[in-house]
């Protein structure tokens, strides 16, 4: 009979590999929602970050954080990689049209994030921050 650390060992065994590809593939997930995002932007939000510019920081980090909620999602409602990715994909998707209708409501948004303006950058991540938030809940189920 197995004790408890043998127990937790050959648990760790045959989980940890699960857990790391299951890992990985969700964050390569976001990689790919994020270069999707930076290439829809009408804007360079990296080259604006690297200038100092704190309104496209801040859409920047909000974008990547409102695409990583609804993944981490996934990540903790799917079993399998193949849910994991189905889902991913349709949650980067919702998140990315959330991008593009913010974007048509804001008028002049890319303008003002190039201009710094930080409130129209708030009002974007809060946009797309709550649309995450409803999109993981809806995924979860």
């Amino acid at each position: 009979m197995p004790t408890t650390f043998e127990s937790i060992v050959q648990a760790l065994g045959s989980g940890l590999p699960v857990l790391l590809v299951q890992l990985l593939v969700t964050l390569v997930l976001l990689a790919i929602g994020v270069a999707v995002y930076s290439r829809i932007t009408p804007f360079d939000e990296r080259r604006l970050v690297a200038e100092g510019n704190a309104a496209a920081g801040l859409t920047y980090g909000a974008s990547i954080a409102a695409l990583a909620i609804p993944l981490a999602a996934t990540l903790a409602t799917n079993a399998t990689v193949i849910d994991i990715v189905l889902w991913g994909v349709v949650a980067l998707v919702l998140q990315l049209i959330a991008f593009a209708a913010a974007n048509l409501l804001i008028r002049g948004l890319h303008r003002q994030i190039e201009g710094g303006n930080i409130a129209a950058a708030a009002t974007l991540a809060g946009m797309q921050v709550a649309v995450a938030l409803i999109n993981a809940a809806a995924i979860a189920g």
